[in-house]
């Protein structure tokens, strides 16, 4: 299983979804929704 795993993250299908993972976690409205989704979560208020 661990074999398959690393198998398919050596191919380009899975380089290229790092690579928009990537740019999307640079998109600063993406950062704020996962820091207000964290807020939340760890029942604090949002960030402003």
């Amino acid at each position: 299983m661990v074999d398959r795993i690393k198998e398919y993250l050596r191919s380009p299908k899975a380089q290229e979804r790092v690579e928009k993972a990537k740019t999307m976690a640079r998109d600063p409205n993406n950062q704020r929704k996962l820091r207000e989704y964290m807020d939340k979560w760890r029942g604090r208020k949002t960030h402003k």
